[in-house]
């Protein structure tokens, strides 16, 4: 078989849509930080496929711009090397992080206020293109054949033919092994192993943060350790949404992390000398130091071994899960506090909490208390390090994104089940409130609670029908929550367009007075429906030991705990 070649750098492989056309394009790397700007978002197969791919180019803006300006002048507080692009570049202990800080934001609002990446991105890529070669000496996010048979215990060498995965597990909209077919997957029998090498590209990098623990080959370690899952794929997703792919990078381009982490060099996984060289420190499994690599980091050693045919035989050995207590270097992740110790971990959601929208946690993504002393996500603190500096305008709204890939709930395969996405804009001088008195966060965080007891209100009332109508137990509290999500999922939209309406300039009083008007209104509507589909069982009702109740008294009564709610509110 004739040599093989892949280039990320050169050939096209991420798939954008362009604003002018709303056409859907694959472009090259290159492509896309010369044309950011004309493109309005990524457009892989899945959403968490875009942010998976979204880290990578955020690593490669990270890098480069960690080091030099946009003049492409290495910064005074590095000392050079010998690399030209600063891979080896050492820190002059002379220089304080004041200066780090100013110099990294003054690069920043030269780019934003540019509006593109200067041209020492492309640069960059041309000089390492060789480690972006998905076929070459150094293949793109695996490791050799020799590398990986002297990674593995012996029995589980490429020779051995042991420890592989196929395509269609890779794939995550797939996800199937040999041993558990998936029932309702989007490809069918041999097509399920069958992928043109640019949608392989975007899945490998997607794997390497969404895995899962099925597979059991491990690298070989001086202790025992449990396998990696992803480090994606053990967070609770969160970016800032621009309206385009130039914008929303910028938003999500922390050059500075504020103190959380003694600062060091930025070293993307393609920086190190080899797959080898970068398994031995991986496999200790402590968190990395530097964004770059953290957004770069492996969850598997693979291995391609590829048929006359062009078929592929992948081999995978399992690496450390990464340590992510108290793991603040992660900007794009909600944190959740334990109580007993007082430390921070990734708040990671499940399958219970599928129904629960992004604006009812609205405390996990925005301090709402004047007071500095909560955990918000680092590209909220970023965003905020930038207003202060009035790096960005004071009246526009910044969309709030979470994107999650939730596993089964099983400890033994953590397979991949559903993938949420879910939005909310806010007005950045409401986000960002100077207003110790009248602070909009805190104000609207009582809303949600205000809006949160209304909404139990209606599940109460749907559990006391579910009870009239005989359901016990499981299947009562089953029918009160089903009623309930669908409540929700109505209040999502008017909720959403509330909290864009607001601004830091607004009376605080007349704009939640006015939310509450309408959630008693959409409450009300929401009962009557419940009414106007009721049976005449449901009307003749029952009698119990506090008297007659059919679905008129408990409509009287929902009426009356809202009303009562609302007023305590206010």
């Amino acid at each position: 078989m004739s040599e093989r070649k892949f280039n990320l750098t050169t050939d096209p492989w991420i798939k954008v849509i362009v604003s002018d056309t709303n056409q859907e394009l694959k472009v090259s790397l290159i492509d896309l930080f010369k044309n950011a700007h004309q493109y309005r978002q990524l457009a892989g197969e899945m959403r968490v496929q875009d942010l998976a791919i979204m880290r990578l180019l955020l690593a490669i803006l990270t890098t480069v711009y960690s080091r030099f300006d946009t003049a492409g002048q290495l910064y005074d507080w590095l000392i050079k090397g010998t690399d030209q692009f600063g891979s080896d570049a050492k820190f002059d202990e002379d220089y304080d992080e004041e200066e780090i800080e100013e110099d990294t934001l003054t690069t920043w609002h030269e780019l934003y206020q540019k509006g593109q990446f200067s041209n020492l991105v492309i640069e960059y890529l041309k000089y390492y293109s060789n480690r972006f070669d998905f076929f070459g000496k150094h293949p793109f996010y695996q490791a050799t054949k020799e590398e990986y048979d002297s990674l593995v215990p012996a029995n589980k060498a490429v020779a051995k033919g042991k420890g592989t995965v196929a395509i269609k597990q890779i794939n995550r909209r797939v996800s199937e092994s040999n041993n558990s077919p998936a029932l309702f997957s989007p490809k069918a029998g041999e097509y399920k192993n069958e992928m043109p090498i640019d949608e392989l590209v975007r899945w490998v990098i997607t794997y390497q943060n969404y895995t899962g623990v099925t597979d059991k080959t491990k690298i070989t370690a001086s202790e025992k350790f449990s396998v990696s899952p992803g480090w994606l794929y053990k967070l609770n997703p969160v970016l800032i949404s621009g309206k385009s792919i130039f914008e929303t990078l910028m938003l999500n381009l922390v050059l500075y992390n504020q103190g959380e982490q003694k600062i060091a060099l930025e070293r993307p996984v393609w920086e190190f000398a080899s797959a080898k060289a970068y398994i031995s420190e991986r496999q200790i499994g402590d968190l990395p130091d530097n964004l770059a690599e953290l957004y770069t980091s492996w969850a598997r050693v693979l291995h391609f071994e590829w048929s006359e045919v062009g078929q592929a035989t992948i081999f995978s050995a399992g690496l450390p899960k990464i340590e992510s207590t108290n793991a603040f270097i992660e900007p794009m992740t909600v944190w959740r506090q334990d109580d007993k110790t007082g430390k921070y971990r990734p708040a990671v959601r499940s399958l219970k909490t599928l129904s629960k929208s992004m604006w009812r946690n609205f405390s996990n993504y925005v301090n709402v208390q004047t007071a500095n002393d909560t955990q918000e996500p680092g590209v909220i603190k970023w965003l905020r390090l930038l207003k202060e500096n009035q790096l960005i305008t004071r009246n526009r709204l910044l969309t709030l994104v979470s994107i999650d890939l939730i596993d089964d709930g099983n400890a033994t395969s953590q397979s991949p089940t559903t993938e949420l996405y879910d939005d909310m804009s806010i007005d950045i001088g409401v986000l960002f409130d100077t207003n110790n008195v009248y602070y909009w966060p805190a104000r609207i965080e009582q809303v949600i609670d205000l809006t949160q007891k209304i909404g139990q209100d209606f599940w109460i009332f749907a559990r006391n029908l579910g009870k009239m109508r005989g359901f016990q137990k499981d299947g009562l509290t089953g029918f009160a929550n089903q009623l309930s999500t669908q409540f929700y999922y109505g209040l999502n939209e008017p909720f959403k367009n509330w909290l864009a309406s607001l601004t830091d300039e607004d009376e605080r009083d007349p704009k939640i007075i006015a939310w509450q008007n309408q959630l008693r209104n959409y409450a009300f509507n929401e009962g009557q429906k419940v009414v106007d589909t009721s049976s005449s069982r449901d009307i003749k009702g029952i009698i119990t030991e506090h008297g007659l109740q059919n679905i008129f008294i408990l409509m009287d009564q929902f009426k009356f705990n809202v009303n009562l709610d609302l007023k305590k509110g206010r």
